[in-house]
Parts: C-alpha cells; structure tokens; sequence
C-alpha cells in the first residue's frame, strides 16, 4: 500500500515499554506493505552525542549501559537537575530542536511510508522540573518551534513497575518524571496510552492509527510476547 510520509512519535519514561510497540507496529506496517523507517531521537537527531555521553559518565558518575531484571545500573543523567545542569540541557534542546526541524525536514522528502520515532524533543522536555513555571514556559516556547508529528503517542505506565523493568533511576525521579510527561500531554497535544498488557496497548494504538488513516485497517495477531 502506498502512504504519503507520516510521521509516528512513542514517548514515555523508561520500561514503559516503547521498544516493543514500536517493533510491534513496525511489524503490522510492513505486513500491510507499507514501508517503515526506524529513527531515534539519540542516533539520528540529538547533538554532540559523545560529549554528552562522556561528560554523564566523568562528571556525573552515571553507570554506563542499560539497566534490566536483575541487572540494575545506577544512571546519573536526567536525573540530576541542579541549577547549571538544566542551564546547560535548555541550551542543548534548542539545538536539538533546530537538528529536529532539519532532519524531519529531510526525512518528509526523501523517505514515503511510516517514520517512526523513538523519543522525540518531548522525552527531553519531560525530564526538566515541570512544576515549575520557568521550565513549563521554556517548554511551551521550545514546543512552538517543534515540528509536530502526525502522531505522537505517549505511554504511561506505573513507575514502581517501569523500575522493575530497568532499575535505572530512584523511584521518586520516576514519578516525578512520569507527572511531566502527563502535562506534556496536555499541552502539547500527545495521545496518552494508558498503561495495560503489551497486547492491549499495541490494539490502542492500532485504534488510534487507524482512525487517523481509515484506508489501512491491518489485522492484529495476537502476540503477547514481550520483546523489551
């Protein structure tokens, strides 16, 4: 099936389960021969990516590697939000912002089909103090700017939960993460998935996608296996 360039965005906190649905809806797409192209906001949009990663691992002492079930790291990235760290990531988004508006700019052109995201500019604003008001007005400014997606979907899951899943960040960081990406939501537009099994939430977002494009309705298998 030909489909104009459409872009999907999957934000959520960590373990909310985005690598699965992505490969889920990834695999539906090309089952209904609609191309798929893969891009995540880390690998293909966000600058200076080895300074960044080395600065986490030098300065902030951030464990390298992802955290899994019985295999916890401690990440010291997003997290630690004093005064000159949120200075520098303001600066750094705007940036990341502008690599957005260009690589989205190139991808619409030159690639037909579902491009799908792995985060978006939302997950870097999302782990700023959003209750605050100097950070939520910072948000909505930088949002402006931000190309918006025709989709972008956003995964909620419990915080007690997505810990067990990748022991990375305290609890309390989770939540509180977890309350900004709820109001991005809000201001910004986002479709809120509520948390459910892998297959429940792959339908929600079938329902969601399908509603926005009527001409492809893709049978669902039902497939319970999670895959990260």
């Amino acid at each position: 099936m030909s489909l104009k360039s459409f872009v999907i965005t999957f934000s959520g906190i960590d373990g909310a389960g985005k690598t699965t649905q992505i490969e889920k809806l990834s695999t539906y797409l090309a089952q209904a021969g609609i191309p798929v192209h893969n891009l995540t906001l880390w690998d293909d949009v966000a600058l200076f990516q080895e300074a960044r990663s080395k600065f986490s691992r030098a300065v902030l002492q951030s464990e390298p590697g992802a955290g899994a079930v019985g295999r916890p790291v401690e990440r010291r990235d997003k997290n630690a939000q004093a005064a000159p760290l949120l200075l520098g990531r303001s600066i750094l988004y705007v940036l990341d912002m502008i690599s957005l508006r260009h690589t989205l700019r190139n991808v619409r052109s030159e690639i037909g089909g579902v491009i799908i995201f792995d985060r978006y500019l939302y997950d870097q604003l999302a782990a700023l103090p959003m209750n605050r008001w100097l950070t939520r007005a910072y948000a909505k400014t930088l949002l402006r700017f931000t190309p918006k997606p025709d989709l972008a979907y956003v995964l909620d899951a419990d915080p007690k939960e997505a810990c067990a899943r990748k022991p990375e960040y305290p609890l309390e960081f989770m939540r509180e993460y977890r309350k900004s990406y709820l109001a991005l939501s809000r201001v910004a537009g986002l479709h809120l998935v509520h948390e459910g099994t892998p297959e429940e939430v792959h339908l929600a977002i079938l329902r969601r996608f399908t509603k926005l494009v009527p001409s492809l309705q893709p049978q669902p298998q039902v497939d319970s296996e999670v895959l990260a």
